[in-house]
């Protein structure tokens, strides 16, 4: 206990001096000031303060107005304001401004410590508690995954581990969140297999889970209404721990009444997952219907250049009857603005299809900028970028002007990504694509541990830029290097979020229905 130390403002501290004897005995240290101001000044003396009791009423800045200095800084700091006031406007200004708890002056030494452990303990009490519950649910994970599982069983063996991902991000043990990554790793090697072994049968037969060119068909189409306006929010790149770390924030505005999870086609990449979902089609059959909106990965273009065009010959095909429809493509800050500007303007459509960029930016500046790789150096770290990136955008800015009007609100994405560690070598042409987690072309030589390979790639869908065109995917967390500059390569690539194969993270994707309240 005696490494906690706590920052007290208060300007008639010298009648706390029991409260302060008592929390010494204790063992906390007890730093004391008078006023707001050294407040500031204490916490930018000493960055190990813990947890802070805030008068209210201090002469100079008031305890409100020092709340929001430090707030200005310090985002997650424990606060504790102490007022002789019980109004109800200022404990909603305080509330308001993030404490994290208030006592009523007088305050006895036992509200003090309760208050403290409620703060403090707080967090090693639900360390505790999930270490606990995960040992429990260890073995459970584990068998499931080496008893072999259908494909309902998959679903929900990954949300269960997203849970605990999401569980361990608010625990501070590391050897447990060591234990859920290699749990996790045997089971995208599990889940590796049971694709590998399902994948053309299902593509083939239409008896396997709903993908990519058969979500609209199946999740969206029947739910459409003339009664409400239907809003599709088609996040690029959302991965399904994603969704559940903003899904809080998007409950202050709507409700869920459906979640559901679709899997995405191989590859598990923007040019193949979200034109198959626009079109309705498989990749193949969008080549051979318009072969003038379809470039192979070889091919200099944009790859996603004509997803209105695909939406709007789906929509005739499937929907029967006549709609007043909008796609909406965000692709940078003006964008994003306008669509903000006009959000009231979308209740007018029976349908609007908004494709939003940020997080396929955001994986990709990843990889490329070292400041943004320390941000996000790990799930937890990407999850948190997410989050803080959802809040503040345009996007949530958008939904909350129409969470104000009756609608109907669809969130999906077209694919996920899997952070890579492992590289695997691989030989090819120069006519070969680039991607790190699929490739195509003709002379392929490579690590067959690491792939799923497919010789002929229009028994799953898949166009053929050649006559001897092969795809190769990697499974777990490797990622393909030619063996040209390959530790230069290594170094860049290693801890970087990439697509287009086969793990958990990729291929599961969510869409969820959800209600304005």
């Amino acid at each position: 206990m005696s490494d906690i130390k706590i920052l007290w403002a208060d300007d008639e501290i010298d009648l706390l001096k029991p409260q302060l004897f008592f929390l010494e005995k204790k063992g906390y240290q007890v730093i004391q000031v008078t006023n707001g101001y050294d407040a500031i000044d204490a916490l930018n003396d000493h960055n190990d303060i813990e947890c802070v009791f805030l008068d209210e009423s201090m002469p100079g800045i008031s305890g409100l107005e020092t709340l929001e200095k430090i707030r200005e800084k310090n985002k997650t700091i424990p606060i504790v304001m102490i007022t002789k006031n019980e109004a109800e406007d200022l404990m909603e200004q305080a509330i308001g401004s993030q404490i994290n708890d208030y006592l009523i002056k007088p305050v006895n030494p036992n509200q003090i410590l309760l208050s403290l452990k409620r703060i403090i303990d707080n967090r090693r009490l639900i360390s505790e508690k999930t270490a606990s519950d995960y040992q429990q649910e260890f073995r459970k994970i584990s068998m499931a995954i080496q008893g072999g599982l259908e494909r309902e069983e998959w679903n929900e063996l990954y949300k269960k581990i997203v849970e605990w991902e999401l569980k361990m991000d608010r625990s501070d043990n590391e050897s447990l969140k060591g234990i859920l990554d290699m749990q996790k790793k045997e089971a995208n090697q599990s889940f590796g297999k049971y694709l590998a072994k399902n994948y053309h049968e299902w593509i083939q037969k239409s008896t396997g889970p709903v993908f990519s060119h058969q979500l609209l068909k199946e999740y969206l189409f029947p739910k459409l209404s003339d009664d409400v306006p239907n809003v599709m929010v088609l996040f690029d790149n959302l991965r399904y721990d994603q969704w559940k770390i903003i899904e809080p924030i998007i409950l202050e505005g709507f409700r869920i009444q459906e979640e559901k999870v679709f899997y995405s086609i191989l590859p598990s990449a923007t040019q193949y997952s979200r034109n198959a979902i626009f079109a309705g089609m498989s990749p193949r059959d969008i080549q051979k219907q318009f072969p003038d909106k379809w470039l192979n990965d070889n091919e200099q273009g944009g790859k996603n250049q004509h997803e209105g065009f695909f939406l709007e010959k789906q929509i005739d095909r499937l929907v029967k009857r006549t709609i007043k429809w909008e796609y909406i493509k965000i692709r940078n800050n003006n964008d994003a603005r306008s669509m903000q500007d006009n959000a009231l303007n979308f209740i007018n459509n029976e349908l609007t299809v908004i494709v939003y960029n940020f997080i396929d930016m955001l994986s990709h500046a990843r990889t490329e900028m070292e400041m943004l790789k320390e941000l996000a150096a790990d799930e937890k770290a990407y999850r948190s970028l997410t989050r803080s990136w959802f809040i503040n955008s345009p996007i949530w800015a958008t939904l909350q002007i129409l969470a104000e009007k009756k609608i109907k609100l669809f969130i999906t994405t077209d694919h996920g990504t899997i952070r890579v560690n492992q590289p695997s070598r691989v030989i090819a042409d120069r006519e070969t694509s680039t991607n790190l987690r699929y490739k195509v072309g003709k002379n392929l030589r490579y690590e067959s541990n690491d792939v799923l390979e497919i010789k002929d790639p229009h028994a799953i869908g898949l166009p053929m830029p050649n006559i001897s065109s092969r795809f190769i995917f990697a499974k777990e967390d490797s990622f393909f290097l030619y063996p040209n500059n390959y530790a230069h390569y290594n170094r860049v690539y290693t801890d970087t979020f990439q697509h287009g194969g086969i793990s958990l993270e990729e291929i599961i994707c969510p869409f969820v229905e959800l209600n304005s309240k």
